[in-house]
Parts: structure tokens; C-alpha cells; sequence
């Protein structure tokens, strides 16, 4: 498959994602808080570990992305559509079922997934897949496992013309960080140029912790870009 080719070639330096560029979009839903809570963890093997995705520098220091990131849009809304049918929202968006059916969600990535909420049960009925990651929002917790898991997910999604959902507690750091992983790995942004992207649409600002493994992916892939076919 894609995600096991395109994930054999990382490990490699030999990453080829799909260029598909989309256009602007406005829609939300209404307003968000500011901290996040932390879940404990369910690793992939199918993922580059984070001293993979961390080895190779960028040109932009944490400190420099985390600049960037407080620049520009700070607000944030229960879900704003930050590419077209790709939405970063809070648990309380994901919570109401009569806002999900009128924004017309199809796919749920829940990046704060707990034994003690509702799971794919909440949403029985709907005709929504529900895909759950136990994460925690700490600088320690190693995310990458799971970027191309949900990079996977969001992409099988939208290339069926689905509306993608993926939140978290509050929106701002687990879910922006695999949403900003997704348009790195599938849609050949860097990661400046992503989160540029989210940013005209919603604030987020992902943990530092977050901010230097997405450092590093986006390093390996540049590398990637530079390297000769074999």
C-alpha cells in the first residue's frame, strides 16, 4: 500500500508523498479553551521512531516555530476547517452528535482517546469511522508513532470525500500536531508551510516536545526531496 511503501522509503530517506494542493475554505463551529489534558499512550510499529524523526535538524529552531505559531490567527473555535473537509476541533464538538451530522463528519480521529469516554460506541448510528489514539499532551510523549497511522486515516478519508474530525481536549496540540503531520506527509508541505496553513484557519500551538519531532520529520523528508531515485 501507499502508507507501507511511503513508510519503508523514511526509513530509507526515500519519502514520495502526493502533491494535491486544495482550496481556501472558511467553517467552524463555536469557541475553545486554551489547555490540554494527557492520555496514556498506544504505540505503532509502522511509524519512524522519534530518534528517527528528530535526528535530521531544520532550518527553524522550536523557538522559531513556536514565534510563528503564536503569530497571526490565536482564536479558535469547537472546530475550524483548516484544509478543505479536514477539521481540528475540541471534545466538545466530538461530544455533539447533532453538530457532527450538521457539519456532515464522517470520520472521527480522536487523539485523546480514555477506557473513560465513549469511543466508536458515541457515535453508533451515525455512519461515522472512528479511529482513537490514547496520547499525552507532554513535551516527553513521543507522538511520532502515530503520524503516519493518522496521516493514513485522514488520507483514506478524504480521498473517499469524507469530512475528517480530529480533536482532541481542547484542539490546540495533539490534534494539530497529526493534522500538521498529515499535510506534510500527504501533501508535500513543509512544515512552515503547514502550519502557515492551520494558522489562517485556526490557533494551535503543539507542545514543544511535539514541535521538535515534527522538526525532525520534516528534516528527513526534505532530505528525502533531495535525494537521488533508486
Amino acid at each position: 500500500s501507499c502508507l507501507v511503501d511511503a513508510e519503508q522509503q523514511l526509513s530509507h530517506h526515500l519519502v514520495h508523498p502526493p502533491t494535491a494542493n486544495e482550496s481556501t475554505w472558511p467553517r467552524s463551529s463555536s469557541s475553545c479553551i486554551t489547555t490540554e489534558s494527557r492520555n496514556k499512550a498506544v504505540h505503532s510499529s509502522r511509524s519512524p521512531s522519534r530518534k528517527d524523526s528528530e535526528r535530521v535538524s531544520t532550518n527553524l529552531s522550536v523557538s522559531e516555530l513556536e514565534r510563528l505559531l503564536y503569530t497571526g490567527k490565536t482564536a479558535c473555535n469547537h472546530a475550524d476547517e483548516v484544509w478543505p473537509r479536514l477539521y481540528i476541533g475540541d471534545q466538545d464538538i466530538a461530544s455533539d452528535r447533532r453538530e457532527l451530522a450538521k457539519l456532515g463528519i464522517t470520520h472521527i480521529l480522536n487523539c485523546a482517546q480514555s477506557k473513560w469516554r465513549g469511543g466508536a460506541e458515541y457515535y453508533a448510528g451515525m455512519n461515522i469511522t472512528y479511529h482513537g489514539i490514547e496520547a499525552h499532551d507532554s513535551p516527553s510523549f513521543d507522538m511520532s508513532v502515530n503520524f503516519y497511522p493518522a496521516a493514513e486515516f485522514i488520507h483514506k478519508a478524504l480521498t473517499g470525500g469524507g469530512k475528517v474530525l480530529v480533536h482532541c481536549t481542547v484542539g490546540v496540540s495533539r490534534s494539530a500536531t497529526l493534522v500538521l503531520a498529515y499535510l506534510m506527509i500527504r501533501q508535500n508541505l513543509t512544515l512552515v508551510e503547514a502550519i502557515k496553513t492551520v494558522k489562517d484557519h485556526r490557533g494551535v500551538i503543539p507542545n514543544r516536545g511535539f514541535l521538535r519531532q515534527l522538526n525532525g520529520l520534516d528534516g528527513i523528508l526534505r532530505e528525502s526531496r533531495m535525494s537521488p531515485q533508486s
